[in-house]
């Protein structure tokens, strides 16, 4: 072992990587698995909130918010996500520059739209030009959060809605019996007992959030797929001190191991939540578990 330790070669390999691993691009490298986790922080109850609204919206008796609930969840699960996100984002920022630009250059002479080109002045310019470089990659990352939000929000609108229709109508008959109105029956009735039914596909919209988290390299975020190109990409001495051939494979490979062993996480979370949930409901699962324990 000590002589193991004492091969020149193997010192000079492993200074050389310490020293590698440790630049500048990689320590951008490890801080964008932080970006990845937050996006998922954020997104995921934001897309839930979205969702909710938007179930609720699609089983109002109002006729046009139910066809706006209704609307939204087609429209948006009908679309490819990366056709959205590439048009979602390009329109909400073009449309925040264009509103910025009506109330800051009302005297502006020109048109905004000259062509193929979206003009606005200088001080409408969403973050400003000379805004630091943090400014602009957070502006990113939110306009990429929301956009995410509104994709999966659909989603689950679509889970929560066909879960509100699953709660049992006879427990519903049996709150109005005891005197609750619509809103009490809703509150207390079917939203606790909507997430048994709902859990499975919230469930599976998670990993779906999880396998889409890499579309941030679309969105012009450094994120953890942006760096493994970068780094694992070709180095010649000509442009860094560190030169090496096509490592995209191994950068690749620790991506691989690290969205399993997230998944993998969040598949005992869910696991665990549907079993609590399950516990004394008449569902099928709740019958499992009573039979396990009788």
């Amino acid at each position: 072992m000590f002589e193991f330790c004492a091969d020149p070669d193997v010192l000079r390999t492993f200074q050389w990587l310490s020293c590698y691993l440790t630049t500048g691009k990689h320590m951008g490298f490890y801080w964008s698995f932080l970006t990845v986790l937050t996006l998922l922080a954020i997104t995921a109850p934001l897309a839930l909130s979205f969702g909710f609204g938007g179930a609720m919206a699609a089983r109002s008796k109002i006729a046009p918010l139910s066809w706006f609930g209704k609307g939204y969840i087609a429209i948006v699960r009908g679309v490819p996500d990366i056709a959205f996100f590439l048009f979602f984002v390009i329109a909400l920022d073009q449309g925040i520059e264009y509103l910025r630009h009506q109330i800051k250059c009302p005297d502006w002479p020109d048109a905004i739209r000259q062509g193929n080109d979206f003009i606005v002045c200088t001080a409408a310019k969403m973050p400003l030009g000379n805004a630091p470089q943090w400014v602009h990659e957070t502006y990113g990352f939110f306009i990429a959060v929301f956009t995410f939000a509104i994709v999966f929000g659909a989603f689950a609108a679509n889970v929560l809605f066909g879960a509100m229709k699953a709660v049992p109508k006879p427990q519903i008959e049996t709150a109005h019996a005891y005197g609750m109105n619509t809103r009490q029956t809703f509150w207390r009735i079917v939203v606790p007992q909507m997430w048994v039914y709902a859990l499975p596909g919230l469930g599976n919209l998670w990993m779906v959030l999880i396998k889409a988290t890499p579309l941030l390299f679309l969105l012009g975020v450094e994120d953890i797929v942006y760096w493994a190109r970068e780094l694992g990409a070709t180095k010649t001495p000509q442009f860094t001190s560190y030169p090496h051939g096509d490592w995209r494979m191994w950068y690749f490979l620790a991506l691989l191991v690290f969205y399993l062993a997230f998944t993998r996480v969040s598949e005992i979370v869910l696991d665990r939540t549907m079993r609590r949930l399950t516990r004394g409901q008449a569902t099928a699962g709740g019958e499992a578990q009573r039979k396990v324990a009788g």
